[in-house]
């Protein structure tokens, strides 16, 4: 039984009592309200994880407010995920964030010269939810809204830590086993086949070990899209508007919050829908390009590390070889636990993904300094009410039919 402790406090999921635990956080949660944000797609109204996960929120009892933020090209398409969450009792509010009322709030910042139209997708729809959410709770849990093995204990897991007293952590990771034992199946491609070797090869190339790409390994599933974090961290962060979302929460977690106050749980088995790996630069070969672009920057703010063509070069045979010494190691423990597993595949995948160092190698050396979205503190600053104003425009769009 794994038992390992490292940089990050890892909570174990050895003898939890499902009862208990979501007793303790319905008691917590009177003294400590938690909001709950899960961003969406329109098109996920026509998925069964959705509906697997409104059947576990009707049993949330000890969530004080379920935050959708949605992307909806037409009022029509809101209409229909409003209707279709009349099926969820707990208290609710579908956030459209390309509204017409929202888009001319964030036209009003753009002339007071923080542009947030340019940004589109989770990580702008995350952010929006976060300032609604954080006028009224303690802390806001985040979790994607294509979770299939999903049941009540999900939130609460993520919720736990940062709630009860004793323990008063602020910010909460999950991690969870990436295999489908019904199709005998080990997902998680872009941590096992990328995140993972890159990071060893980043150490080895730079003869040491730096210290942000320490943090990162300490964390289980560093790619995952469920976290906790309390509301002054969620006013106080930058977050990238990109598939680069994961590593740059975890970068600002890195700078504003002590390792001691950073906790990761572990969430079980885990089901979603799966990207596939394509050619066109989108699915997962977008996602590891932004992640790539989005290290890179932390690494140069947070460690200074100088990125060269040169550098670029190297990194991609060693993040080769890393990769191919993972393989036989992946390929060891599904033999043991009789999964399929495909080696010519995971060798096909590793050399799409090792195009992309060299893509958005290039990419970032043309342009060093990414864009985030600003933090709320800074929005506040510029709009000192917009939160309070973006509430009452969800509340009235909420209301109408």
């Amino acid at each position: 039984m794994d038992m390992k402790q490292e940089d990050i406090t890892t909570l174990h999921a050895w003898s939890i009592d499902k009862k208990e635990l979501i007793g303790s956080v319905r008691d917590i949660a009177n003294e400590r309200p938690v909001s709950l944000v899960t961003p969406m797609l329109y098109q996920e109204i026509k998925a069964e994880a959705l509906g697997i996960i409104i059947k576990g929120l009707n049993k949330c009892d000890y969530l004080n407010q379920i935050i959708i933020p949605l992307a909806a090209e037409n009022k029509e398409r809101f209409q229909k995920v409003k209707k279709y969450f009349m099926n969820l009792k707990r208290p609710h509010l579908i956030m459209w964030c390309n509204s017409p009322q929202i888009q001319d709030i964030l036209m009003d910042l753009k002339e007071k010269g923080l542009d947030l139209l340019r940004y589109k997708g989770k990580g702008r729809d995350s952010w929006l939810a976060f300032g609604i959410a954080s006028l009224n709770n303690y802390a806001i849990i985040l979790h994607d809204a294509d979770i299939i093995s999903y049941d009540e204990t999900f939130p609460a897991k993520l919720a736990y830590p940062l709630l009860e007293p004793e323990l008063d952590f602020k910010f909460n990771k999950g991690y969870y086993a990436r295999v489908n034992f019904q199709k005998r199946s080990m997902y998680g491609r872009v941590v096992r086949l990328f995140l993972h070797p890159l990071l060893l090869a980043l150490s080895e190339d730079l003869g040491k070990e730096p210290d942000f790409v320490r943090y990162l390994k300490a964390f289980r599933y560093p790619l995952s899209g469920e976290f906790a974090l309390t509301r002054d961290l969620a006013l106080d962060i930058d977050i990238p508007g990109d598939w680069g979302l994961e590593i740059g929460i975890l970068a600002e977690m890195y700078r504003n919050v002590a390792r001691k106050r950073i906790c990761q749980t572990d969430l079980g088995f885990y089901e979603h829908k799966h990207r596939e790996v394509d050619k066109t630069g989108k699915g997962l070969r977008r996602m590891t390009h932004d992640i790539f672009t989005t290290l890179l920057r932390v690494l140069m703010e947070t460690d200074n590390i100088q990125i060269t063509e040169s550098f670029l070069t190297t990194l991609l045979v060693t993040y080769v070889r890393k990769t191919q010494d993972c393989i036989r190691q992946y390929h060891a423990d599904a033999h043991y636990n009789n999964l399929h597993y495909d080696r010519h595949q995971e060798e096909t995948i590793m050399e799409k993904f090792g195009k992309t160092i060299i893509e958005a190698g290039h990419e970032y050396l043309k342009e060093p300094v990414g864009t985030r979205i600003p933090d709320w503190l800074r929005t506040m600053s510029a709009i000192r009410e917009i939160r309070e104003k973006l509430m009452e425009i969800v509340l009235e769009e909420n209301e109408t039919t």
